[in-house]
């Protein structure tokens, strides 16, 4: 039996990852870590209470004091690192929040492990980092031959890819310099359930349904890699299970499509007219193209993914008209009062 913290455990992925974890290893603990902020929502693992495996801890990672208490006392085996900042338009308007949670957010979870190992004398498993394939910057539109590898140099550019960047460097630093057993994984683009209303597909869907325009910045062109949210969490379980100490790992979907040709998707799907589209100014430093070769974790774990996009966005779109009442209470701030804690 191993005792997990899973940090940004109410986002998005990480809600996703611990739906995944705690029902599939019932011998396994798993203490679920977020501050929630605006994009932690509480309803997203409401579900897992009661859970004997499974309990809630209110806390910011930015908070270093809370942090040593809590290793301390939970005395951890792995620590899964999903908590960030992660809106780039949120990232260019307030560069130091992403800093500050970001970086030094990691490190103090780093530290705080290294601490556990050193001082208390604990025999500790992994520390995996969840990252994201644009610390290695974007590919041009007209070379759909060349993909991100794990060896393709960094090269970001937005404050939050930097601040991700600069994230994955103090891990594999923690690495060689102090022995710390680490991993890292860098996704292609995320959907699924339980995804803040502010990405391109639930804000579509959102504001499809109540027949306002859309906006999609310049013509649409940007071309990025999908991939189902649960495929994405199957390989962050294989790698912390399996991977090897000090070695990064690519997650991608194979399915890449431009940011118009998603839209259109779930506008047809929805039956709503293309008309909603509104195109506005281009996002400063905008990357083009994101495109992730994952073929050495497929081979080194045997990873591979299970939803092909057309099946994943008509399963994800039909999940959030299913719980439109998710969205409104997201919309109105009445998940802000979800946790009573």
């Amino acid at each position: 039996m191993s005792k997990f913290l899973v940090t940004g455990g109410a986002g998005f992925i990480g809600s996703n990852y611990l739906h995944y974890v705690v029902n599939k290893y019932p011998d396994d603990e798993f203490v679920c870590l977020d501050a929630l902020t605006y994009a932690g929502n509480y309803n997203n693992i409401k579900m897992l209470e009661g859970k004997e495996n499974y309990k809630f801890v209110k806390m910011d990672i930015r908070d270093k004091d809370a942090i040593y208490d809590l290793f301390r006392k939970e005395r951890f085996d792995v620590v899964i690192n999903f908590a960030a900042e992660s809106h780039v338009d949120n990232s260019i308007k307030n560069p130091n929040v992403f800093a500050e949670t970001n970086i030094l957010g990691t490190m103090n979870l780093l530290n705080a492990f290294k601490m556990l190992r050193d001082e208390e004398g604990k025999e500790i498993t992994r520390y995996h980092q969840v990252s994201t394939d644009e610390v290695y910057g974007d590919l041009p539109l007209d070379r759909p031959d060349l993909l991100f590898t794990e060896q393709t140099p960094i090269h970001t550019s937005s404050p939050y890819s930097s601040s991700k960047a600069s994230a994955d460097l103090f891990v594999m630093a923690y690495a060689r310099t102090f022995k710390l057993p680490v991993t890292i994984s860098r996704c292609s683009n995320n959907y699924g359930p339980y995804q803040f209303p502010e990405k391109l597909i639930p804000v579509v869907i959102s504001k499809a349904l109540k027949n306002e325009s859309i906006p999609v910045y310049g013509k649409g062109e940007n071309v990025r890699d999908w991939i189902h949210v649960h495929d994405h969490n199957v390989g962050v379980d294989m790698i912390v299970r399996n991977g090897k100490d000090g070695e990064i790992y690519n997650l991608g979907g194979h399915s890449e499509r431009t940011n118009l040709e998603v839209v259109k998707t779930i506008l047809d799907q929805m039956g709503k007219s293309h008309d909603l589209i509104t195109y506005v100014t281009d996002r400063p430093g905008h990357d083009l193209r994101y495109a992730i070769d994952s073929s050495k974790t497929e081979k080194e774990l045997g990873w591979d993914r299970t939803y092909k996009f057309e099946d994943g966005i008509k399963e994800t779109v039909e999940w959030y008209l299913s719980n439109k009442e998710w969205i409104d209470n997201i919309l109105s701030g009445e998940y802000k009062n979800a946790y009573k804690g």
